[in-house]
């Protein structure tokens, strides 16, 4: 899977309150950045707020390093009606 549902690393999960026993079980497999295959901890439900639109929104939770806090997904993004702005790293609605 390439990205089309967001992703937490489980470092952002934690910081969240959020508790491995919050996680519904899942066998999802994600493809990183450099064609890696990882393990998804599990999938949660979370309020996700950006702008002044809030929706409840499943996401999977990865045991990966990197410098985000979530990956929305390109799906998740034009399902939304939002367009990234990556310039300002913002989305614009």
């Amino acid at each position: 899977m390439r990205l089309k549902y967001p992703t937490i690393p489980y470092s952002t999960f934690t910081k969240l309150g959020k508790r491995t026993e919050d996680l519904c079980p899942t066998d999802m497999r994600l493809i990183d950045f450099s064609g890696n295959i990882s393990v998804t901890e599990g999938a949660v439900c979370v309020e996700l707020t950006v702008g002044s639109k809030s929706l409840p929104t499943t996401s999977f939770v990865a045991d990966a390093k990197g410098t985000y806090s979530l990956l929305l997904g390109r799906d998740w993004i034009h399902a939304n009606c939002y367009i990234p702005f990556t310039m300002h790293q913002s989305l614009i609605q």
